[in-house]
């Protein structure tokens, strides 16, 4: 019996090592043998990955988030809340999606970019730098944000 903090306030969960890629894997999760939590990468509380996801780098997949499809989360990304990232999207460096926000399509959404609310990134959309959107705003098709704040449709 292996226990691991994940620092969340929860304390020493039991955890396993997934079969693909060596990550923590808290057992409260569900993650498919078929996805790949890389041996740094981290999914706990009761999130899901599955299909061909991947979680890599020092990501963080938590709470009651999911990511499946071919979707990553890598570097320092944060996924947690009731999130979702699926399709081809990806959520790199030190973004944070959280809430209820979905990032998908193939949407990438990286630096330190906030995306939590409601709001939603997808189709080829990118959002990168300080970006934060928020609310019910959606970010779609060929949009790019960078450096602002959005929390409309576009």
């Amino acid at each position: 019996m292996t226990t691991f903090d994940f620092n969340d306030g929860n304390g020493p969960v039991l955890v396993h090592k997934h079969p693909n890629g060596g990550g923590w894997v808290a057992d409260t999760t569900i993650v498919a043998d078929t996805a790949y939590v890389g041996p740094d990468a981290c999914v706990f509380g009761n999130a899901r990955v599955s299909g061909n996801a991947q979680v890599f780098g020092n990501a963080w997949v938590y709470g009651d988030a999911e990511v499946f499809d071919n979707a990553q989360v890598f570097g320092n990304a944060r996924v947690s809340g009731d999130a979702m990232v699926y399709g081809k999207a990806q959520v790199f460096d030190d973004a944070q999606v959280f809430d209820n926000a979905r990032v998908f399509g193939n949407a990438w959404v990286g630096d330190n970019v906030r995306v939590f609310g409601n709001a939603w990134v997808y189709d080829n959309a990118l959002v990168s730098n300080n970006a934060q959107v928020f609310g019910y705003a959606e970010v779609y098709d060929n949009a790019w944000v960078t450096t602002k704040t959005c929390s409309c449709v576009w």
